[in-house]
């Protein structure tokens, strides 16, 4: 398939199901809820896998909500419940919670069926034929896994063909072809799932990739160019081991390079996938494809410099595209055009002479490891040229932070507002939250609005040394702008506080 020829593929997102299974992630029925939601109304996914059939109360639960949701929104043939093949049983749990699609795991490899089950492979055929006819007798749809398929065309190809051959003409939607221990590569996947659609034409074939190899979405690429036409996906790749084909990577793949349609709606997925990374807590790196934090800021003065004459370094992924802006940084490898850039957004304009000098601070700061954000640049540019940093109207006088074994942390601070010196002392469960809490008390005193605190990330560098300067970086959210501050210093603590005063004057002119 040529990358201009347009091709229809159905997107399964299995985050709630294959995706919980990643070390260490539950989600709550609520959080179920919203991703199912926002995964079927916002982003616009074919199909959802949400839970595997009778794993607990709660996750029946869990079933129950969306289906509910799902049936008064028009989507419940949409949600879909892996089942087992185990007399019934599953079934009776999928339609009991109000679901429609049961995706029935069976074995693609004849060395699961006699290691694992311990039966002969006509023997287990005969319960699959019968779970099918069964599902299909309760009113359900039926997809079909065919569990560790990727080796079973590796080593047993025959009961592959022999397992088709029997179930091909009873009421199955779609047969599912998993690389469940993720051992395909490119060349491999294209040739055996070009072979099950030679084969078998009639019938529709998905793909599940995982990621052990770190080739799921180069996999999915394959499996889409030979025929195949439904791919199985994670937000942020979640999943057993290395994971599954991530989301947002398999749609930039399908889209740009092979000129797939998709009903992904693209602007949706960075915020899907920061909804995830919350609920999970499982961190997105900051050069993951799509959505990391630095995959759209560039960094190199010469980039800068190529995207003000005619966008040079630019390529298909732009940023606008997923809900995204695009960025320069500001550090030692920052020339002139990645400050203009940044200058430009904040409406300053500086002559050349001055612009060298600003470029000169930024280069040394970064030889020390300081980031420098956009939000700091006026006060870089106001103290190299000599002037006052503007309106500075809020510094730190003093404070007073004490750490006792068997009592909340206490922190005392007096701070300057205008001129004005003002004191508050507080409790908190940290020395920073107490800190907070005793600025809080005063800026409620003045009735001055207080800014959201939406993420604190501290950096360590490695090697145990007890004077390295530690990193704090704290995402704010004031009138309905968010925006981050830094503090380095070898103290925790200090560094952000740091970060605390460079925001509070930042939001006085907000």
């Amino acid at each position: 398939m040529s990358k201009k020829e347009t091709f229809k593929v159905e997107i399964l997102d299995t985050t709630l199901r294959d995706g919980e299974q990643t070390s260490g992630v539950s989600f709550s029925s609520a959080e179920k809820l919203s991703i199912a939601r926002f995964l079927l109304d916002s982003l616009k996914v074919d199909r959802v896998e949400v839970a595997s059939a009778r794993v607990s109360d709660g996750e029946f639960e869990s079933v129950l909500e969306i289906a509910e949701w799902a049936k008064s929104n028009g989507y419940l043939e949409k949600v879909e419940i892996l089942g087992f093949v185990d007399g019934g049983k599953s079934l009776k749990w999928i339609q009991d919670s109000g679901c429609k699609v049961v995706n029935l795991l069976a074995k693609g490899s004849a060395r699961h069926v006699e290691l694992q089950l311990r039966k002969s492979v006509e023997e287990h055929i005969q319960e699959v034929k019968e779970s099918i006819l069964m599902a299909h007798e309760m009113g359900l749809l039926v997809n079909l896994y065919l569990e560790d398929w990727s080796n079973g065309m590796t080593n047993s190809k025959e009961y592959i063909f022999q397992f088709l051959d029997e179930v091909k003409l009873l009421p199955v939607e779609r047969f599912m072809l998993p690389d469940t221990l993720g051992v395909l590569n490119p060349f491999s996947t294209f040739e055996y799932c070009q072979e099950m659609v030679q084969r078998y034409p009639s019938l529709r074939f998905d793909f599940h990739a995982h990621n052990d190899y770190d080739l799921a979405v180069a996999n999915v690429m394959s499996a889409v160019r030979a025929g195949v036409q439904g791919i199985h996906t994670t937000v942020n790749g979640l999943g057993e081991r290395a994971g599954n084909s991530p989301l947002t990577s398999v749609l930039a793949v399908l889209h740009d390079q092979l000129g797939v349609k998709t009903t992904i709606q693209e602007d949706k997925m960075y915020q899907l996938s920061k909804l995830v990374e919350m609920y999970s807590g499982v961190r997105i790196p900051n050069n993951k494809p799509i959505i990391g934090d630095n995959v759209f800021t560039q960094c190199a003065g010469v980039h800068a410099d190529g995207d003000s004459k005619s966008h040079l370094y630019y390529n298909d992924l732009m940023p606008e595209r997923f809900g995204r802006v695009r960025e320069y940084a500001l550090g030692k490898m920052s020339g002139k055009a990645n400050i203009r850039k940044n200058l430009e957004a904040l409406s300053i304009n500086i002559d050349e002479v001055s612009m060298l000098k600003v470029t000169k601070r930024i280069i040394e700061l970064g030889d020390k490891k300081q980031l420098v954000t956009p939000e700091e640049l006026p006060f870089i540019v106001s103290d190299v040229l000599k002037h006052p940093l503007g309106d500075q109207k809020i510094k730190m006088v003093n404070y007073l932070l004490s750490l006792t074994y068997g009592i909340r942390p206490v922190a005392t601070i007096k701070i300057e507002i205008d001129g004005e010196v003002y004191q508050q002392t507080a409790a908190g469960d940290g020395q920073y939250n107490a800190f907070t809490k005793a600025l809080w008390k005063i800026y409620d005193t003045l009735k001055k609005p207080i800014p959201e605190l939406l993420d604190y990330v501290v950096i360590i560098p490695p090697g145990g040394k007890t004077d390295a300067l530690v990193h704090a970086t704290i995402t704010w959210k004031f009138k309905d702008k968010v925006f981050k501050t830094h503090g380095l210093d070898p103290d925790q603590t200090e560094a952000a506080i740091q970060a605390t005063i460079k925001m509070l004057n930042l939001i006085e002119t907000m």
